[in-house]
Formats: structure tokens, sequence, C-alpha cells
């Protein structure tokens, strides 16, 4: 079987991603998204002569992917609406609650930059309520994990862990 990859998405590859596009006895899967993502970031280090490497900090981009993980797989979301508002109250086991408590403040300003809602987020022993304000339908539609996915801000986000220039939430 043939592949065939055109410049276009050449482009948005990773140079190891582009060597093995080309490359038809090997995988371009890195396997698990979380050690995809790890590999790419490390390979971008090490192809960039410019990296400085005392700052590197790939142990704090592994806990952010782990919380990404745990938010995405575990946490467990329920929905109100209250007025011109959608009410969440996202809960789980402590290793979710502490994720919950590293991301999703973080994560309200990126939700309101993007869309033009408002987000408030109450940290609780339980886990986070998030009150969002704006267009009631496609928030209920979305969800909490619908809405903690908009904005492209993440892969930069780990490149900034890694780098050390971003802390981990």
């Amino acid at each position: 079987m043939h592949r065939y990859v055109t410049l276009a998405a050449l482009v948005f590859m990773s140079p190891v991603q582009a060597q093995n596009a080309h490359n038809t006895t090997e995988p371009t899967e890195a396997g698990q998204s979380a050690f995809a993502a790890l590999a790419e970031i490390v390979d971008m280090l090490r192809q960039n002569p410019r990296t400085y490497w005392k700052k590197v900090n790939i142990p704090a981009l592994q806990l952010h992917l782990v919380d990404m993980n745990l938010l995405a797989t575990e946490a467990k979301s329920k929905s109100e609406i209250v007025g011109g508002s959608v009410k969440f109250k996202v809960t789980g086991n402590p290793r979710v609650v502490e994720a919950l408590h590293r991301m999703v403040p973080a994560h309200a300003p990126f939700l309101d930059a993007e869309t033009g809602w408002s987000t408030n987020v109450t940290e609780e022993e339980f886990g986070v309520t998030v009150s969002v304000r704006g267009d009631v339908e496609i928030i209920a539609a979305l969800g909490f994990h619908g809405l903690m996915t908009i904005g492209a801000h993440h892969q930069g986000h780990h490149l900034g862990i890694a780098t050390g220039s971003m802390a981990h939430h």
C-alpha cells in the first residue's frame, strides 16, 4: 500500500512525522496521545539549536498531560441551566479534583477570550463549579468537556511548559 502526503500536510507535521510520512515501512503513530505529545515536543526541542536545556521541564509537561487525561476521561459533570448561564458541577476522585483545581481556573480566561462568554470558576472540596454565561444552547450542547477544548492555546501551552517559559497550572 502506498501513502501519498501532500506538501500542505507536511507543513503541519513535526520533522519526525514528515520523515515517517515518506517511509511506508514504519508506523507514524507514536501510540498513546500523551506520549505522542511528549515525543513531538522533545523532537522540537532537539531540533532547535536555541533550546535552553537548563530550563527544559518535561516532567511538568507530563504532569499537565496526565491532568488533561484525568479531566477528559474521569471527571464527571452535571449541568443545569440557570437564567442566561449554564452551571456545571464537576467532580471526581482526589486525583481528578487536583487536576480540576489546576486546569479549570486557568482555562476560563481562554474560553472567555475565544467565545466572548463570561466564565466563573469556584474551587470546592468535591471539584469545581463552573458557570458560563453566554449562548446557553451552545454551552449546554458542548457540556463541560467540550468547553475545555475551546481555544487553540493548548499546543503553545505545552511547548511553554516544556521549555520552562510557562508554569504548569
